[in-house]
């Protein structure tokens, strides 16, 4: 067994907690330290004293090949609590949605026309599917490689609109290929969820980790991290409180580690600060019936269509409305740059905004049907990764002696989302227990 750390994480998100799980296993002295009054970060949720289970803020489900996500649950022993429904995905083209979920679906779509443009569509797919040379296809973009393997009519048709839609008009055209790659590569059409939903699991997995001796203190964000003079590291909490720690690992992002820790080096904090990203501006509805007449669950919408909107999901296509109390759940999202105007409305503006579009879902839709609406906002949503992005990944390890640094920035060539939270939360916490270990050698 390694010497006992004392150890602070910063962010009781999936990658913190994931941390905390093999850290206090090996015996260390482990505190999170957690700005809301809840853990879950990214993935939790809220939740209606009438409804059975919650609903997440942004992430809304897991893939089937989430191996490392639902590898963590089955350690702990739950794998009887995740469920893989069947919903329907569906994609926008000329004023109607078509199914985009299957091999066969794919085929029928007649966003690409019949012939070469589906061959070529089918044999890009394949051959993504089953390389794993990414670092190739990370030196040029998702624009100039689609183009010239799938073709301008295949690009434009079903790629360009995401990618227009996740990065915005100034990145869609500079995101590195690598990114695309592991999108195809590794995902699922197979969607899953936790029994309660996700701020469920979050609840359990904190107390699971409270019973194993975990503290975790909550509505207790951390104002700095300076080097402390007797060795280790200094932190102080906005209230001013501090406390000395061998190591720490912040999970947060990477504008919010430059904040807390301007004494690292000024190349390590350049990385930080020059690293991309876009926000996301999620709207939830409660409807009282469905809205959806076709029982469909995710909306793909291309910013030329006019909505005001990427995506509408009507999670009660997905899971029963029987959990939500009778309610019909629907979300409303879109990434965007965190200066957009979304991020300053109102409540109210937003919502008198999104609104008459529903109409294009459900001619026979009427505002009455809403019963409640919330609205969550976040800076830090979607890592957006250059052309060579692999030499602009901070390390893991900072050069700040016993600090490290676990974001959804450095999962890449893979995307942002609670399963690679996990990975590299827990490759974090190898990486500080092995350091314990040459100290003691050293000993």
């Amino acid at each position: 067994m390694p010497e006992i750390k004392k150890i602070a994480i910063v962010g009781a998100g999936m990658a913190g907690m994931a941390a905390a799980w093999d850290l206090i296993r090996q015996g260390q002295q482990v505190t999170v330290f957690e700005a809301a009054d809840h853990p879950g970060g990214l993935a939790a949720g809220f939740k209606e004293p009438h409804w059975d289970w919650s609903v997440e803020r942004y992430y809304h489900h897991w893939f089937a090949s989430d191996k490392y996500m639902l590898g963590l649950i089955r350690e702990l022993g739950w794998s009887e609590d995740v469920h893989f429904p069947t919903p329907i995905t569906v994609m926008y083209y000329k004023g109607k949605f078509y199914p985009f979920d299957s091999i066969k679906n794919a085929l029928l779509y007649p966003g690409l026309g019949w012939g070469i443009n589906k061959i070529r569509f089918g044999l890009v797919g394949l051959y993504l599917r089953l390389t794993n040379n990414w670092r190739a296809l990370e030196k040029t973009t998702t624009d100039a490689w689609m183009r010239k393997f799938a073709g301008n009519k295949v690009y434009e048709e079903m790629w360009q609109p995401m990618m227009e839609g996740k990065f915005g008009q100034r990145w869609a055209d500079k995101v590195s290929m690598a990114w695309m790659w592991a999108r195809l590569h590794a995902r699922t059409t197979k969607l899953g969820t936790f029994t309660g939903g996700f701020q469920a699991f979050a609840d359990r997995f904190a107390a699971k980790l409270q019973d194993l001796g975990v503290e975790i203190r909550y509505k207790t964000p951390i104002q700095s991290i300076s080097s402390h003079p007797s060795g280790g590291l200094q932190l102080e909490t906005r209230d001013g409180q501090t406390e000395r720690y061998d190591q720490a690992l912040v999970t947060l992002a990477p504008s919010l580690l430059a904040r807390m820790a301007p004494d690292l080096p000024e190349d390590y904090l350049r990385g930080l600060l020059t690293l991309n990203s876009m926000g996301a501006v999620v709207m939830t509805l409660t409807l009282d019936r469905q809205l959806s007449k076709e029982g469909f669950y995710w909306y793909s919408i291309p910013k030329q269509a006019g909505f005001p909107f990427l995506a509408l999901v009507e999670h009660t296509n997905f899971l029963k409305p029987e959990y939500f109390g009778g309610d019909h759940v629907l979300y409303i999202g879109d990434y965007l740059e965190a200066d957009h105007p979304n991020f300053s409305k109102t409540d109210e503006e937003l919502r008198d905004e999104f609104l008459p579009y529903l109409k294009k879902i459900n001619p026979d839709f009427d505002p009455s049907w809403v019963k409640k609406v919330w609205v969550s906002k976040t800076a830090y949503a979607q890592p957006i990764p250059l052309v060579n992005h692999s030499r602009n990944i901070p390390a893991i390890q900072t050069p700040m002696d016993g600090l490290y640094f676990a974001s959804m920035s450095q999962v890449y060539p893979w995307d942002r989302g609670t399963n690679f939270a996990v990975e590299i939360g827990r490759r974090a916490a190898g990486l500080m227990l092995q350091n314990t270990e040459k100290n003691d050698q050293q000993i």
